[in-house]
């Protein structure tokens, strides 16, 4: 669960700097895209690798809730929360909705199965017309609010599992799995708002 997560991770933060560039208008924009596609090994190692880890990430979620739930078999007759944050109450039903995400997000802006207009050599298009709809820019920008909240618990406790438990870092993890959350769920929803208030148009 914490080797795959931290793949995706690390996907994530290049993923993310790669798609700020569409402020920097179509010709970098495209021209970033078609240096990637230049490259199919490298598209398809890391794609390959991608899904290996969401795989495992995914039947490792199903094998720890598996171990929890034959650890307690009959639910407490009175459930309180305690110490528990909304973001590890939400990691189940998060992680859900972000694999529907990911799945329409693919079919959007990668193979175009459900984009009304899409060009597959003009990404920049694609991602513009998409986020110039407030509706699209709304649900993407909730989605990435999951994302947040899955990766703060996800990644406080990729630490703990990796033994990084020790009192003394207990703060320093949870203000690293913080600002990593809120710079992925911020520089994420800058695209779409960004695109919405005119700051990225098309030629």
């Amino acid at each position: 669960m914490a080797v795959s997560g931290l793949v995706m991770v690390g996907f994530l933060i290049v993923h993310l700097a790669g798609n700020l560039l569409v402020f920097a208008g179509p010709a970098s924009y495209n021209s970033y895209a078609a240096k990637l596609k230049a490259v199919p090994l490298l598209v398809w190692g890391v794609r390959g690798m991608l899904l290996a880890a969401l795989i495992v990430h995914v039947v490792a979620a199903f094998q720890l809730m598996g171990i929890a739930s034959a650890g307690r078999p009959v639910a407490y007759a009175r459930h309180e929360t305690e110490a528990s944050t909304l973001a590890s109450r939400t990691m189940k039903w998060g992680g859900i909705a972000l694999l529907i995400f990911i799945v329409l997000h693919l079919l959007h802006f990668t193979t175009g199965t459900i984009h009304p207009d899409f060009r597959a050599p003009d990404v920049h298009h694609n991602v513009i017309t998409s986020f110039a709809k407030p509706l699209i820019s709304g649900l993407y920008i909730v989605a990435m609010f999951a994302l947040g909240m899955h990766l703060y618990h996800g990644t406080w406790s990729m630490f703990q599992t990796m033994g990084l438990n020790n009192p003394t870092v207990g703060g320093v993890r949870k203000k690293v799995a913080g600002t990593l959350a809120i710079l992925l769920y911020v520089g994420f929803s800058l695209i779409p708002l960004g695109i919405m208030l005119g700051f990225a148009r098309g030629r």
